[in-house]
């Protein structure tokens, strides 16, 4: 499935979306449940179990998440490989040309 730029920017574009994303980097492959209550211990953020659920969607149909299933278990994890088109596009400086 080819994901599109915007839908990563929109994705990002929500500071909790952000937050989580920082979240599964110190600790990737979490559970809802760790989640949420690493997001309420280290930043104060109260979301509702549902509304955390809700920005873990928007994170995977972006393509920033992926999901793994163990019994009742879903664990997520970060997915940066829809960053690299923006980081080629706009961040990777290109080559200096020599003059004809």
């Amino acid at each position: 499935m080819v994901r599109r730029v915007g839908d990563v920017f929109k994705a990002l574009a929500d500071s909790t979306r952000r937050t989580i994303l920082d979240e599964l980097t110190d600790r990737d492959g979490q559970t809802l449940f760790e989640i949420c209550a690493r997001l309420a211990t280290k930043h104060g953020l109260g979301s509702s179990r549902q509304a955390v659920s809700q920005h873990l969607d928007v994170l995977e149909a972006a393509g920033l998440v992926e999901t793994r299933r163990e019994g009742r278990y879903k664990f997520h994890y970060i997915n940066t490989s829809p960053l690299e088109p923006i980081i080629e596009r706009w961040l990777t400086k290109p080559e200096k040309r020599e003059p004809a």
